[in-house]
């Protein structure tokens, strides 16, 4: 079946890779939200380990919205 911009296998290679992508910013969220969390612990900077926290439940939310958009697709 051909599809504007190309095959179906193409767009379902995109969408993977843009899947991808999405999935390794997520963990870079959280990761990154790990470190800020822990510098902030280490130098008792309460707003820095707050914010950590927050791009932790943002990168975790992130993903729960990544995992829904997998299981519509395999449907």
């Amino acid at each position: 079946m051909q599809e504007a911009g190309g095959t179906t296998n193409d767009v379902n290679r995109r969408e993977n890779i843009m899947g991808l992508d999405d999935k390794i910013g997520n963990t870079a969220d959280k990761l990154g939200g790990k470190g800020k969390e822990a510098a902030g612990d280490a130098t008792g900077d309460d707003s820095l380990k707050a914010e950590g926290k927050g791009d932790q439940a943002k990168g975790d939310l992130k993903q729960a919205g990544e995992k829904v958009k997998d299981a519509f697709k395999k449907n």
